[in-house]
């Protein structure tokens, strides 16, 4: 295997952009870290391998995985520190090229991120809905196949019967096929347990913010979840993550 050594390298620099959504643009690339992620990535089929990048250590790791020799690059533990946004590297990254645009698919039950801005939530948000079977449809949010909401989706959005839309094609959709928009909101909305219709999407809004007025007022329901200790709201992540749960328990 042969080893990169320079942080200066021109791989090296252009999987750093890979960091960034211009980047990512630009390359038409995005990159996964972790070999639990990569192995996700992997095994899915769904996504175009253009190399992975392992440190010494990893190598035997990625051959045992089958992958063409010519798509293994080596780099120094440097020079991984400089590939990797995470804070400690792992020594594995793989390298995908962006899926072109899909045809929608069909739609199920499952959850709307709407304005969901920090990584952290949107990942950890999307590995529920895949632990569940639910599908994510993604409005105006932080980019996907940011490093590190693929780092907190713990790899599933390989998995996941995900689709991009903006709200007015959302709205669009729903109509078109009998779904009901459900708001989760901190305060004002009904009890899960009150809501009955079959065909539903949750939707969950902007962490500081929610939804927006104008998009509340085109869903057909707002349910809030009982907080009988007292606090006033919860994280995102969290709160869409039980009211999933307790809507997949219908």
């Amino acid at each position: 295997m042969k080893m990169i050594s320079s942080r200066e390298n021109r791989l090296v620099k252009e999987t750093v952009e890979l960091h960034e959504a211009r980047g990512r643009k630009r390359l038409q690339r995005f990159m996964v870290e972790g070999l639990r992620s990569c192995e996700t990535f992997l095994n899915s089929k769904r996504f175009e391998l253009v190399h992975v990048i392992v440190t010494a250590a990893n190598e035997e790791w990625a051959q045992g995985l089958g992958i063409e020799d010519d798509k293994i690059i080596g780099v120094f533990d440097t020079v991984m520190k400089k590939i990797s946004a995470a804070t400690t590297p792992s020594g594995i990254c793989a390298v995908f090229a962006m899926p072109a645009p899909s045809d929608l698919p069909k739609f199920t039950n499952g959850i709307v991120l709407a304005k969901i801005q920090d990584p952290g939530n949107m990942g950890t948000l999307i590995r529920t809905a895949t632990a569940f079977g639910s599908m994510v449809v993604v409005v105006d949010s932080v980019d996907i196949f940011s490093p590190k909401v693929i780092q907190a989706s713990a790899g599933t959005i390989a998995d996941c019967n995900l689709v991009r839309m903006g709200w007015n094609e959302l709205i669009d959709q729903a109509k078109i096929n009998k779904i009901s928009l459900v708001a989760l909101t901190v305060e004002g909305g009904e009890p899960i347990s009150k809501f009955s219709g079959d065909k539903w999407l949750l939707v969950v809004g902007n962490e500081a913010n929610g939804l927006p007025e104008a998009w509340l007022e085109q869903c057909n329901a707002r349910v809030t979840l009982p907080m009988p200790g007292g606090t006033e709201s919860m994280n995102a992540a969290v709160a869409g993550s039980i009211a999933l749960y307790a809507f997949t328990q219908k």
